[in-house]
Order: structure tokens, then sequence, then C-alpha cells
């Protein structure tokens, strides 16, 4: 099997201009969410799947938000293992980029820039080559390898991963494995939960010269926002089974991977005030606001744990009211699943170091197979730009991630850990 993966290995540095190709002109093909119309970045995978004898399909139950789906089977019976990445992106921020626009999909300083070039182009387009790449040693592999490639993650895919995961059961697996932006150093197997939540704030308000007239919904906003915070930083949440100790033991590998003090709030419920709006002009006193909140709840923890903290506060202001728009829960799977000790092996093997395994602060797909019960990791490069002006992948990390994936999903389709 040594000569097979290194097989695998040479066809990557063959096609090194290709893979590149591929990449720069993904990422110049603009695919952002809102509006996340995704059709003409699905043609480009497309036409790359053809050029290379790939049978898939298309499934587009909203067709401005095409999915690519394709399998094939080994020569015998084993797991089933689902390559998933998205198509869809951020939308692109209106600072000038140093390096042509955010679709350039430029080449420049060793890296690749451009809008989604991080999150997750990279990580889509390796799970495309590792499906292209070990679809010729099919012959040689167990069970079954599915590629899912989906346009909507950007919006909690209602057309794009969970409509698949909903409609599709063939796409559920036995492990999934995602490129989302994650650090070399860091394998998640986990994710933080997001609730988003409206707040309505109702006053009397008045004309901006009689601040004795009426309360302002400004100042209200302001206060509630400060109780707020202080309320849900005092909840405490203990980790399950054995996820405390693996992220302790990933202490700083998180802070690595995500940024100084990731590792201090991975545990902690956290809200983000993400909005507020209020106001008609200068000398009005305002008699509305609205306050947008993004809650994150640690794994091991409930929206409703959360909720009654938050209605607590709620009966401290009466003129505040709530409005749900959107829940995800935390989710997890086994930290040491056999995923996680290949890729470990082989990053190893490529660089020297194993990754750890940690749990993500952000949202990915790989949520809906665990909420099925279905182990799913997510092993990409470092999240550089994501969400900002100038993001861009290294090409030494570009070729690393499609490395990592290719040998790891090689051998877990030859049973090399059980």
């Amino acid at each position: 099997m040594a000569d097979l993966k290194q097989q695998l290995l040479d066809w990557i540095e063959e096609d090194r201009r290709t893979l590149e190709g591929f990449f720069s002109d993904f990422v110049a093909t603009p695919t952002p969410n809102p509006p996340g119309d995704t059709r003409k970045a699905v043609a480009h995978i497309r036409r790359f799947l053809d050029e290379h004898g790939l049978a898939h399909r298309v499934i587009d139950p909203e067709p401005m938000f095409p999915n690519v789906v394709a399998s094939f089977d080994g020569s015998g019976e084993g797991r089933h293992l689902v390559l998933n990445g998205h198509i869809d992106v951020f939308p692109a921020t209106p600072e000038p980029w140093t390096h042509g626009s955010p679709w350039s999909g430029a080449i420049e300083d060793g890296a690749l820039w451009g809008r989604g070039s991080a999150d997750m182009k990279c990580g889509t387009s390796a799970s495309i080559f590792t499906y292209m790449y070990l679809s010729r040693l099919r012959e040689h592999l167990n069970g079954r390898l599915t590629l899912t490639c989906v346009s909507d993650e950007e919006t909690f895919g209602p057309w794009g991963a969970r409509y698949l995961m909903e409609h599709h059961p063939e796409v559920h697996g036995d492990c999934c494995l995602n490129g989302e932006p994650s650090s070399p150093y860091s394998i998640r197997f986990a994710e933080k939960g997001p609730w988003w939540v409206t707040f309505h704030v109702t006053t009397k308000g008045a004309h901006g010269a009689y601040t004795h007239a009426g309360d302002s919904a400004s100042l209200v906003a302001m206060d509630f926002c400060r109780d707020l915070q202080t309320s849900v930083d005092a909840i405490h949440v203990d980790p399950p089974h054995n996820i405390g100790r693996a992220i302790e033991e990933a202490r700083d590998t998180l802070d690595r991977a995500m940024g100084a003090g990731a590792h201090a709030i991975i545990q902690k419920v956290t809200c983000n005030i993400g909005v507020i709006e209020s106001g008609l002009k200068v000398n009005v006193i305002p008699g509305s606001a609205t306050i947008e909140a993004d809650f994150r709840l640690p794994v091991g923890c409930d929206r409703e744990t959360v909720q009654r903290v938050v209605e607590e506060v709620l009966a401290r202001w009466p003129q505040v009211t709530m409005e749900e728009q959107n829940y995800m829960g935390p989710s997890w799977c086994d930290p040491h699943g056999a995923m996680v000790g290949i890729l470990q092996d082989n990053v190893e093997a490529l660089v020297g170091y194993r990754p750890q395994p940690v749990v993500s602060l952000g949202g990915t797909d790989a949520r809906l197979w665990r909420y099925r019960g279905i182990d799913a990791y997510v092993y990409g490069p470092f999240p550089t730009g994501m969400g900002q002006r100038d993001e861009h992948v290294p090409l030494d990390d570009f070729f690393h991630v499609i490395r990592s994936h290719a040998l790891s999903a090689f051998d877990y389709l030859n049973g090399a850990r059980s």
C-alpha cells in the first residue's frame, strides 16, 4: 500500500499547475451568499469532473443553489467515507484588497488570494481532487467514497447539505471529512452552536430637547446589552464525556489555530451584539431600537439553559421583547475516532507534527453528520483573512491539505484503522 500512497503524492506533484489553476479559477468565480448564486462555480466543478471522466449528478431543489454529488464503490465491502465542501462564500468587504480584487484568484507572494480562498474553496478543491485521485485506485479500495459539493452553507444550508441529509440518505456514510479552515495543527471534532436572537426595544421617545419627557430606546438598548452580557458570561457548562480532557490537552493548539484567548472561551457561552439599530435623527429621542445577538453555545449546553438566563434579564427590562431567528445546537463526535488517528499519522509523516483534536468556535456543515451520530472531522488551512479583506491561502498549505485528505481517505477505505 505504501507504493499506492506514493503514487497519490506523485500525481499531486505532477498536477501542480492544474490544481493551482482550478483553485484560482474557482476563487475567481464569485459566489457570495447572499445572494448565493453558485451556478457558474458549479459549472466549473462539473467541467473538471467531466474532463476526468467522473460521473456525477446535480441536486438542485433551488436552481440558484445547485449541489454536486458523486460516488463510487471500491472492490470490496467496507466503510463509507463522505467528502464534504461548500461552494458559497461570505460577501466581499468594500475595503481595497492588496492583491487585486476580492475575486481575482491571484497567485502572488506564494499564496492564492481572494474571497472564499480559505473559507472554503481550498478545502472543497481538496475534496474534489481527493475524489478524482482515489477513483483511479478504486480496485484497491473497499467500501464507498462520496463527494458532496454544496451551495448553501453560509445561510445554514436549507438548499445545501441540510437538504441532502434530509432527502438523500445515500450521503450519510460512516464518516465525513471536511476541509473548512481549521489550521493544519488541529482536527476539529466538535463545534459550538449558534443561537441568533432579535430583541425589540420600545419606549415613549420624545423631542431631543425634552429628555425628561421620554426614555431613550438607544440608552435602554445599551444598558440591556451590558446586563445581558454580564449574565451570559456567568453561565457555567461542564463538557460531556471525554471532551473536557481533549479541550485541556489542546489548550495551546486552540490559541494557535483560532487566536490567543480561544481556549478561554471554547467552553463558555458567548454573546456577540452584532447589530444595534435605533433613532431617526439627532434631535429625536428614539422610541424604538432593534438588537441582533449571536449566542454561541459550547458542547454540553442546550438552548433552554441559555434561554432561562435571557428570560431572567428580560424580566428586568419590560421595554424589551425577544424573537428567535435561528438555532443550531452544538455538535461533537469522538475526539479519538478512526479518522483522527489516520489524519494524525499522515500529517506527521508529511510535515513532522501531529494535529490535535479541538472544538471549533465557528460552525460548519460537519454538524449535520454529527447530529445523526456520524463521525465528522474538519482538517483544513488557517482561516487567514476569513470574512475580511485579503483572505488568502499559502500554496504550501493548499497542497498540504490536498495530500493529507487524499492519503487519509485512502487509508480509511483500506481499513488502516478500525
